[in-house]
């Protein structure tokens, strides 16, 4: 496809959800037919914009708890922009596990991402 036929549709699928025409119509149930439609513009249902979104990690889940959070990569996106890495959740996770009394900068960062988490919540 050359550059000046790519549509919306094209680039979402090809070059944001990185799935080829086979993937995409095995992963929404539909015939490389109706992917090439969409390629050219015709539009593509929401079912299947959120399924692409999800298969490539662009959308963690349909509940409210995870909207604003996304996957880049090796790195979770959090709704304040600050990625983080598999390790620093899992250590997050048990420092609130251990409960074990922390520095004071450690327990104000955590109130600053709480308080985050909280503005994200209300505004939902």
């Amino acid at each position: 496809m050359k550059y000046r036929e790519m549509t919306k549709n094209y680039i979402f699928r090809k070059l944001e959800c990185q799935l080829s025409k086979e993937q995409t119509a095995e992963l929404c149930f539909k015939s490389v037919n109706t992917v090439t439609r969409w390629d050219n513009g015709q539009s593509i249902p929401p079912e299947c914009r959120r399924l692409m979104r999800m298969v490539s990690g662009r959308e963690l889940g349909i509940s409210e708890a995870w909207q604003n959070f996304k996957l880049h990569y090796d790195k979770l996106e959090l709704p304040n922009g600050v990625m983080v890495t598999p390790q620093q959740v899992v250590l997050a996770t048990a420092l609130l596990e251990i409960q074990s009394e922390l520095e004071l900068k450690t327990t104000s960062k955590v109130v600053k991402f709480a308080r985050e988490l909280a503005k994200i919540q209300r505004n939902n």
